[in-house]
C-alpha cells in the first residue's frame, strides 16, 4: 500500500508511522486487510489530511489495491497518469508499462445541479466498463461535498469519467459528524459498498465495515460526537 499524503506534524508527540496519527490515538487496531479485485484510487483533499475524524486513510491501509494521493488541483498528466496507467510497486503509476491501462469510474453523485460549473457526463457514457473487474479503477474524492465539487472544477478529467452514484445503501454507521441525508456516507462505507456492488462480492467487505464500526466508536470515545449544525458531511 503506498500514499503520497505528506506526513502531518508530529508537534513533539509520537506519531504512528503507518496511520500518521500521535501514537496515542492510533487507529492501526482497526485495520482488515482486503484484497480488492477493482483498485481504488483516493484523491483527498489538502484539508482532510489531518482531519481526525476522516476515515480515508484507514480505508488505504485495509485495501491492497488502493493508492492515495493528496491535492485539490493536479496536473493534467500527472492525473491521466493516476486514473489510467498501472499501478507500480513502489507506488508510482506508469504509462509504460506493459499491463494494460485501467478504465476510472469515479465514485460520485449525479445530481449535481446545472449552477456547479461541473459537467455531468450523459447515462450512455457509463456502462462501457471492462468485464475483468482488475481492469477498473474507482475514484475517490475524500472531501466535504463543497471541497470536492471544487476538485472537480478544478479538474476538467475528473469530470469527464464516467460515475457510479450509489442507490439504497441505508443509514451510516458514522456517528462522528451528522449528514445533511441519512443515505449520505462516508468515505470509508461509500467505498466499500461500490466494490460490493463493482465485484459482487458481499462478504468480503463486511470485515471491514466492522472493523470501521470499532473505529467510530474509539473517536467517539475521544470525544468526537457529531455537531448538529455546521458542519459538512463527506
Amino acid at each position: 500500500m503506498h500514499s503520497l499524503t505528506p506526513p502531518r506534524q508530529a508537534g513533539g508527540r509520537a506519531m504512528c508511522g503507518a496511520c500518521l496519527r500521535p501514537k496515542r490515538t492510533c487507529i492501526c487496531q482497526w485495520i482488515t486487510p482486503v484484497d480488492n479485485e477493482v483498485e481504488v484510487l483516493i484523491l483527498q483533499h489538502p484539508l482532510e489530511v489531518d482531519n481526525a475524524k476522516g476515515s480515508a486513510r484507514l480505508l488505504h491501509l485495509c485495501l491492497s489495491n488502493s493508492r492515495l494521493v493528496t491535492g485539490e488541483a493536479f496536473s493534467e498528466a500527472a492525473l491521466r497518469r493516476w486514473l489510467h496507467a498501472p499501478f507500480s510497486a513502489d507506488g508510482i503509476a506508469y504509462e509504460t508499462s506493459a499491463s494494460p491501462l485501467r478504465q476510472a469510474l469515479l465514485l460520485y453523485p449525479d445530481d449535481i445541479g446545472p449552477d456547479s460549473g461541473v459537467m455531468v457526463v450523459p447515462e450512455s457514457c457509463r456502462h462501457d466498463l471492462p468485464a475483468d473487474p482488475a481492469r477498473v479503477r474507482l475514484v475517490i474524492l475524500d472531501a466535504t461535498w463543497r471541497k470536492s465539487r471544487k476538485q472537480l472544477y478544478c479538474n476538467p478529467l475528473l469530470q469527464q469519467l464516467p460515475r457510479l452514484a450509489l442507490r439504497g445503501t441505508g443509514a451510516s454507521h458514522y456517528r462522528i459528524r451528522t449528514a445533511h441525508r441519512k443515505d449520505q456516507l462516508s468515505t470509508f462505507e461509500a467505498t466499500c459498498q461500490a466494490l460490493v456492488q463493482l465485484e459482487g462480492a458481499g462478504e468480503r467487505y463486511q470485515p471491514m465495515l466492522a472493523a470501521f464500526d470499532g473505529f467510530v466508536e474509539q473517536q467517539i470515545g475521544y470525544g468526537f460526537a457529531a455537531r448538529v449544525i455546521g458542519e459538512e458531511e463527506k
